[in-house]
């Protein structure tokens, strides 16, 4: 049988069409017509004054560091459940990561939050919306602005989730997402940046080296980054925002599939009252060891992956300040990633819950 893989791409078919436009034009390097339509397509879509293509989420998160002039001596709090690249910026200005745990939502808790705020007074807050699913992020905000910190999400999996009817990445002063190869889209590398047009603005200069303009030669006040994404990969963007609903749609029902054949024998990832999620990960609780299901459907030829495993129990952050409960432990434990690829059919999610039900008995 075929390989199937955790969230692989899946193209919308005009993805050709637009690359052949951008070699025609002979625009290929990180400017172009298609850069604009894709930055502008994402800021009408998610209802952000401003959005900037970048070569990661990543690339982003560091930008709005630097922008916010957080650097040696400054604290950040940050979602302990989450990928490394939530925290990675933090260390690359020199700031100090404050850990906050989760709650029952698998998101950050805004209790554990508080503490920290009122102990730490960390400058900003890296909030994550893990999974494709929205955090609590409107109690994070009002807390936020409560003690002076920025707010920052790293909406890197949550494209299309709201809460309140109001977009993942458009309640801080920043948000990002990711169009890496596995995300709901994909750019094959890429980012987006959200925020407000002035800033915004700033964030483009920095991301193409700094380089002063309406001067003839390469003038330099500041140092940059060279963190522009390619206009051929914009163009790949255009046509995949083109499906964005659908997309949404399909990981929805991928997720209702898994529900439907694992109901009484997982627990799935909630979704917060208000809130809608992309789903983009189908992401369950078992109670039995996860490794020996993510090895079985190994060799079967089905990809899955364990949840993320917490940054307090990484090597790189065992001198970091945590404030939580540790929920997280036990999600890590127990959990697992279930393949969720937009090209899916319900036969292929009951093959997957098959091989899961034999590991359960």
């Amino acid at each position: 049988m075929m390989r199937l893989f955790l969230s692989p791409p899946h193209m919308s078919g005009k993805e050709l069409e637009y690359i052949q436009e951008a070699f025609e034009s002979n625009y290929i390097a990180p400017v172009g017509p298609f850069l604009e339509r894709f930055e502008k397509s994402v800021a009408k879509f998610v209802q952000a004054p401003a959005a900037l293509a970048l070569c990661s989420a990543t690339a982003g998160l560091h930008l709005t560091l630097r922008l916010l002039g957080i650097g040696p001596g400054d604290k950040v709090a940050v979602s302990d459940f989450t990928f490394i690249a939530s925290l990675s910026p933090i260390l690359y200005q020199g700031a100090t990561p404050i850990l906050v745990g989760c709650d029952q939502s698998w998101q950050m808790d805004p209790m554990a939050l508080e503490e920290a705020l009122q102990k730490e007074r960390p400058k900003a807050v890296i909030l994550t919306h893990i999974y494709g699913q929205s955090a609590d992020v409107a109690t994070i905000k009002e807390l936020c602005d409560h003690y002076g910190a920025q707010l920052i999400e790293d909406a890197a999996e949550s494209l299309g989730a709201t809460l309140n009817g109001k977009y993942t990445g458009t309640f801080g002063t920043f948000g990002v997402y990711s169009f890496n190869g596995n995300k709901l889209l994909t750019t094959g590398g890429g980012g987006i940046l959200v925020g407000p047009k002035e800033p915004i603005e700033r964030a483009r200069f920095l991301a193409t080296q700094a380089r002063e303009p309406d001067v003839e030669w390469y003038e330099h006040k500041t140092y940059g980054y060279n963190y522009r994404l390619s206009n051929i990969a914009a163009a790949i963007g255009v046509a995949q925002m083109e499906v964005v609903q659908e997309r949404i749609a399909k990981k929805r029902q991928i997720f209702e599939w898994y529900q439907e054949f694992l109901s009484d024998k997982a627990h799935f990832m909630p979704e917060i009252p208000r809130s809608f999620g992309n789903r983009w990960l189908t992401t369950a609780l078992f109670n039995t060891d996860p490794l020996h299901i993510l090895r079985e459907l190994k060799n079967e030829r089905i990809e899955s992956r364990p949840l993320w495993k917490p940054m307090h129990m990484q090597p790189l952050c065992k001198d970091f300040s945590y404030y939580g409960q540790k929920e997280e432990e036990e999600f890590f434990a127990k959990g697992l990633c279930l393949p969720s690829g937009t090209a899916m059919e319900k036969e292929d999610v009951a093959m997957v819950c098959e091989v899961i039900g034999r590991c359960l008995g």
